[in-house]
């Protein structure tokens, strides 16, 4: 199944193209411990589940977790779900 929607958000069904436009919040955290894919994969998708997380980047290279969220997240259930993974937030990045 693929999507109708395209990376620059418009959405094409039949011969119209409608924009689709959301209000969202980015947030980069540091976290600390992260060394490989499995990482990655953990720490993705604890901070997942936190509710209102639209999607999460994780670059265990820099150690920064990006967050886009409806509003702006609450970081102590953020430290609370990396803490669940296995891992430590120090904080968001600067």
């Amino acid at each position: 199944m693929s999507s109708c929607c395209s990376p620059d958000g418009s959405c094409h069904s039949g011969s119209a193209t409608t924009r689709i436009t959301t209000d969202a919040t980015t947030t980069v955290y540091t976290v600390t411990g992260m060394t490989c894919g499995h990482c990655e994969a953990a720490v993705t998708k604890a901070v997942s589940g936190v509710d209102g997380v639209l999607s999460v980047e994780v670059d265990v290279k820099t150690g920064r977790v990006t967050v886009v969220a409806k509003d702006d997240p609450d970081d102590a259930l953020i430290a609370r779900a990396v803490d669940d993974a296995g891992y430590a937030l120090s904080g968001r990045a600067a």
